[in-house]
């Protein structure tokens, strides 16, 4: 009878389980293509900070800044395939959550400590950088068309692009968004080549210069830093990964890092046509007297700027969900496992509008946010893309000492620690000085 009692027990705690599974975001649903991995990854990764790379290559010079664009590219595309690979390496089971492979890679505390906090720095921040850009996309495409009319605050551009979040923020999971992600990737990749076609077809500047932007030794110093951070940061995708594979069906005969491993393929494929150009180009034909923003370098035509700064506001509103979808996952699964909250509609909708406000309301109240991130992002984007998954593959697989996989992972822990330590300082500096003239709501 014991047994017979224990074993209901067992099943009605399995089905009630299942249920919370179904509902939460990452794994409610596990239908995705291959290409839906392509088109997330674009969109977690390429973000609008692709038009500042050429003034991210003024800073650092031909040489450095081809080798730090080229680096990344390699290093993150080698971490990604990690985190594909150990999606699954145990057997009947997935890591469908970043901190979930951390916690397998460290232990169940210390897992969550080292992950959870560096996830959410990314996530959260990201978010927030997004509500700034999005509300200056916006604002941009207001002044060309009204040019002259009475200048409207960033903070209403802001509070207009958070209104479309309000809505879209009930997408319940991954692949509810997939037309928002896929439409985002189209955008990305429309404004990124308009940027580069254009200064190609505008040429190289008469009087342009390739030396050092700034006349002190300090300023280029600084510059070098915040433009490594720049450029090391637009690789930042992979805090999404293994979300992003959880949605991918999976069986022993054909496990999830096929298709997924497919989708990075043409992902990152995608990734090398937005930014590289951009970067090459726009520095070849500006020098350093490039602007942070491409388009602003360019000045004409109106109708191009507008039209690419509207690609940029509908890109960055796809990247906004790809981010805020494992934190609401993590918000959701707290109450819902923790707090032993019903998952119901009402509960999605007070948690999920609180978290649009919240980074609505932190936009628009320091739009400097970019140097904020630059500062405390480096703690967090270097570990979570460049290294923390070397680290784990290290802990897990244990390759023998001085073999190809050793040094490989070694060499990536190295540098990232070099560029989590060294770019915050940029985004410092950064701060300081926009916070000297800064006044609330203007």
């Amino acid at each position: 009878m014991s047994t017979a009692t224990g074993s209901t027990v067992i099943d009605e705690n399995l089905a009630k389980q299942k249920e919370i599974d179904d509902w939460l975001p990452i794994t409610s649903s596990r239908n995705a293509k291959w290409w839906y991995s392509t088109f997330h990854n674009v969109t977690a990764m390429v973000g609008a900070g692709v038009l500042s790379l050429p003034y991210a290559m003024s800073e650092l010079g031909w040489g450095p800044g081809v080798a730090v664009l080229v680096l990344s590219w390699v290093i993150t595309l080698y971490t990604l395939w990690q985190m594909v690979e150990m999606h699954e390496m145990v057997p009947g089971k997935r890591f469908d959550r970043y901190h979930e492979l951390g916690q397998h890679a460290f232990g169940e505390k210390l897992g969550l400590y080292i992950v959870v906090p560096q996830q959410l720095i990314v996530e959260v921040g990201v978010d927030i950088v997004y509500m700034v850009t999005g509300g200056r996309s916006l604002m941009k495409v207001h002044n060309i068309i009204w040019k002259g009319e009475n200048p409207i605050n960033l903070t209403y551009f802001i509070m207009i692009f958070a209104s479309f979040h309000f809505v879209l923020s009930f997408l319940p999971n991954f692949n509810s968004i997939s037309a928002v992600s896929l439409a985002a990737a189209v955008m990305s990749l429309g404004y990124s080549t308009m940027a580069w076609t254009a200064t190609l077809h505008k040429g190289k500047m008469a009087d342009v210069d390739y030396g050092s932007k700034s006349s002190t030794a300090a300023g280029s110093v600084f510059g070098f830093l915040t433009a490594l951070g720049d450029v090391a940061f637009a690789y930042a995708g992979h805090n999404v990964v293994l979300e992003i594979q959880a949605t991918i069906p999976s069986t022993p005969t054909n496990p999830s890092k096929g298709p997924m491993w497919k989708g990075v393929i043409f992902a990152y494929i995608v990734v090398a046509v937005c930014y590289f150009p951009v970067a090459l180009i726009g520095y070849w034909a500006f020098g350093n007297s490039v602007e942070d923003n491409i388009l602003i370098s360019l000045e004409k035509p109106a109708w191009l700027i507008a039209v690419a700064n509207i690609f940029v506001f509908i890109h960055v509103l796809g990247s906004y969900q790809i981010y805020a979808m494992p934190v609401f996952d993590m918000i959701e699964t707290f109450l819902v496992k923790k707090l032993m909250f019903r998952p119901t509609k009402m509960l999605r909708l007070v948690t999920r509008t609180s978290y649009v406000a919240f980074t609505m309301f932190l936009g628009m109240t320091f739009p400097f946010f970019g140097g904020l991130l630059g500062f405390f992002g480096g703690f967090a984007f270097a570990p979570t893309t460049y290294f923390l998954p070397c680290v784990m593959w290290l802990a897990i697989y244990k390759p023998k000492k001085f073999s190809l996989s050793w040094w490989s992972n070694w060499i990536c822990i190295v540098l990232g620690v070099l560029l989590m330590l060294l770019s915050p300082i940029g985004g410092l500096r950064t701060i300081i000085i926009s916070a000297k003239n800064y006044k609330f709501y203007s």
